[in-house]
């Protein structure tokens, strides 16, 4: 497996390109902005683009949905059935799955949105706006918060030390900076 970084620009966001060397096949993780370097990449080393995974709906994270569905045929997983429509497959509380022959596990954590969704690959938790470093994702109300920093508690600062945390916006962590030097966690 290898994962591949674009930071785009219009919000800020990252988007992640997920590949899986044996089978050729590649996964997209919240595509804010779908560049012509992300098509060149997936072209030149003749990937099969089978699957995006939406962390939440914002704009900044879905927004190359619509140029990726003109150019490939991926399956869309995301827990809100309005990022794409009848092609959404949704994701409800935790479980794993298998995207390019890889073992994906998802986990809700709702509090900076209802369909906020963190995705497991490897040793790598990808945690869209939920997680950031220093920084946990923005909420609504005093009770949306103490829920977001209870589920990041039990399902992210829970999992191994060696964790690495890449998230919708900033730098990548890691599950232990987060609970030793998280503001909110400590």
């Amino acid at each position: 497996m290898k994962v591949y970084f674009h930071l785009s620009i219009d919000g800020f966001s990252n988007c992640y390109v997920i590949t899986n060397e044996t089978t050729k096949e590649a996964i997209i993780i919240d595509p804010g902005v779908i560049t012509k370097e992300i098509i060149e990449q997936i072209e030149r080393e003749k990937y099969k683009l089978v699957g995006v995974l939406i962390t939440h709906n914002h704009s900044s994270h879905v927004r190359g949905l619509r140029t990726l569905r003109k150019i490939y045929s991926p399956v869309i997983y995301a827990a809100d059935y309005e990022v794409a429509g009848s092609d959404t497959f949704l994701l409800k509380g935790d479980g794993i799955i298998r995207v390019a022959n890889l073992s994906v596990g998802y986990m809700s954590i709702t509090g900076h949105t209802n369909d906020s969704l963190v995705y497991k690959i490897g040793q790598i938790l990808f945690t869209g706006d939920v997680l950031t470093a220093g920084l946990v994702g923005s909420t609504n109300s005093s009770y949306s918060k103490k829920s977001l920093l209870s589920n990041i508690r039990s399902k992210i600062l829970s999992q191994q030390t060696d964790i690495l945390v890449m998230p919708g916006h900033g730098p990548p962590t890691t599950v232990v900076a987060e609970r030793n030097f998280n503001k909110n966690f400590n």
